[in-house]
C-alpha cells in the first residue's frame, strides 16, 4: 500500500441509517432473505453463492458440528467447570483443540487433493504415489485416511458422498479423493478408509471453496456443536465427573531429577 493511500475492506460499511455488507443493504437485502450458510458465504467470498455452493457447505456445516465427547468437546466443558463465569473462554478453549489430529485436518486434505489436480489427468496416478510415498518417508499420516473410531467405514462419508453427487457436482475432486484411497490401500497392502475430512474437503472443492477456508468452515460447524455442549454442561454437568475420572485414572510417578 502506498504512502498516505487509505486502506479498505470490501466485507462491511456501517452508517447511521444503513449497514452495506458486500454491496448489500442488510436489512431490506439480506435479513429474512438469506439464509444463514448464504450469508456465511457471501461475507466471505464476496459474491452470491450458487444454490450448489449452498447445498453443499450447508451438508458440510451439518456433518462435522458433532462427535460426541471429543477433545474440543472436553476443553469446552473442562474450562466452563473451572471458569463458569467466562462462555466465551470455553468455547475459545475447544475451538483451539480443532486441529491436524482431530476435525481440522480438510484443509490438508484440499491441498494433497488439489496438488495432485495440478497434474495432468494422464499424471495424476504418479502424482498421487509420489504424495504418498513422501508422507511416508517423512513418517507423518496421510490426512483424511483412517478413523480411530471408524476404523472398517466412517458411515458418514458415503451419504456427503450421496448429497454432493444429487446436488450435480462435477466430481473431479472426488475422484482425486477415491483416487488416493486405492492408492493408498496398494502401497500400504490394506485398506485404510477415506474419513471425513477427505470427503469434507472433496466436496468443498467441488462448491468452488478454497483451500485456505476449508478449516473456517469446520470450525463454523464446530462452535454451533460446542455452544450445544455448553448448554447441556450447564444443565446436565459432567465436568467434573471428568476431572475426577482423569485424578484417578492417571497416577503420578516421580521422573529422574
Amino acid at each position: 500500500m502506498g504512502k498516505g493511500k487509505k486502506a479498505t475492506t470490501g466485507i462491511c460499511g456501517a452508517e447511521a441509517d444503513r449497514i452495506n455488507i458486500r454491496g448489500r443493504d442488510l436489512v431490506n437485502d439480506l435479513m429474512g432473505k438469506t439464509g444463514f450458510t448464504g450469508m456465511f458465504l457471501l461475507q466471505a467470498l464476496g459474491r452470491t453463492p450458487t444454490p450448489l455452493q449452498i447445498t453443499l457447505v450447508d451438508a458440510v456445516l451439518v456433518t462435522i458440528m458433532e462427535h460426541g465427547l471429543v477433545p474440543s468437546a472436553v476443553a469446552t466443558r473442562l474450562t466452563y467447570h473451572g471458569a463458569p463465569d467466562s462462555y466465551q473462554g470455553a468455547i475459545a478453549a475447544g475451538l483451539l483443540g480443532v486441529g491436524d489430529r482431530y476435525a481440522g485436518t480438510a484443509g490438508l486434505c484440499g491441498a494433497l487433493f488439489q496438488r495432485i489436480l495440478a497434474a495432468s489427468p494422464g499424471a495424476r496416478e504418479d502424482a498421487t504415489r509420489a504424495e504418498i510415498r513422501a508422507h511416508r518417508a517423512q513418517k507423518r499420516a496421510l490426512p483424511g485416511f483412517g478413523h480411530p473410531t471408524h476404523r472398517e467405514a466412517d458411515p458418514r462419508v458415503p451419504r456427503l458422498i450421496e448429497i454432493a453427487t444429487q446436488a450435480g457436482v462435477k466430481g473431479e475432486h472426488l475422484e482425486v479423493m477415491h483416487l488416493v484411497e486405492r492408492e493408498l490401500a496398494q502401497e500400504l497392502g490394506r485398506k485404510l478408509p477415506v474419513n471425513i475430512s477427505a470427503a469434507i474437503a472433496a466436496v468443498l472443492g467441488e462448491a468452488g471453496i478454497p483451500v485456505s477456508m476449508m478449516r473456517g468452515v469446520v470450525l463454523v460447524a464446530r462452535c454451533a456443536g460446542l455452544v450445544g455442549h455448553l448448554q447441556e454442561e450447564m444443565e446436565r454437568p459432567i465436568g467434573e465427573t471428568m476431572w475426577q475420572t482423569l485424578e484417578h485414572s492417571v497416577a503420578y510417578q516421580p521422573g529422574d531429577a
